[in-house]
């Protein structure tokens, strides 16, 4: 059994087994310590805490200020990209505008060339021809005239008439 030294029924100290004025007593001990220790202890971490969403707060307001001009820039340089784009686009329509008013005039050139050569080679032809023409129209008529001539003409006016028709044929 347990001894009644334990007891504190004649004043002292001893173990009070009455559970409730025991639990408030504690409990009253607990509060006061945690009252008088804990808010140094606590604080000291909620304060470390603090500073370091702080810090935290503070580099993401940095970084999304740093992107938003990151972003900035790279709307502007998108839209100085575009403008690139729009003035080569126009250069490129311009150049190439150009090259088929150059190509058509080469064409057009090339054109009245070929006509000029063969309008040239026409006329040369035809010439020739003529030429041809006229001087086997002529050697046909001194023929016809020669073996027409010998029964009228004397031997002295056929001569004549031949160096005369030899002569023509030579400067035609």
């Amino acid at each position: 059994m347990i001894s009644p030294l334990f007891f504190a029924s004649e004043g002292g100290f001893g173990l009070n087994l009455d559970l409730f004025d025991a639990n408030i007593v504690n409990l009253a001990i607990v509060i006061f310590g945690l009252y008088k220790f804990l808010p140094p202890f606590v604080g000291g971490i909620l304060e470390r805490r603090r500073i370091a969403i702080l810090a935290d707060l503070k580099d993401a307001e940095e970084r999304l200020l740093k992107a938003t001009e990151a972003v900035a820039h790279a709307k502007k340089d998108l839209a100085a990209a575009h403008q690139k784009a729009e003035q080569i686009r126009e250069d490129c329509k311009v150049r190439a505008e150009a090259i088929r008013l150059d190509s058509e005039k080469r064409t057009v050139e090339e054109m009245a060339r070929v006509k000029q050569g063969a309008t040239a080679d026409l006329n040369a032809e035809a010439s020739r021809a003529s030429a041809q023409l006229r001087r086997e129209t002529a050697r046909m008529a001194i023929e016809n005239a020669l073996s027409a001539l010998p029964g009228k003409l004397n031997a002295e006016a056929q001569a004549k008439l031949v160096s005369q028709s030899i002569k023509n044929l030579g400067e035609a």
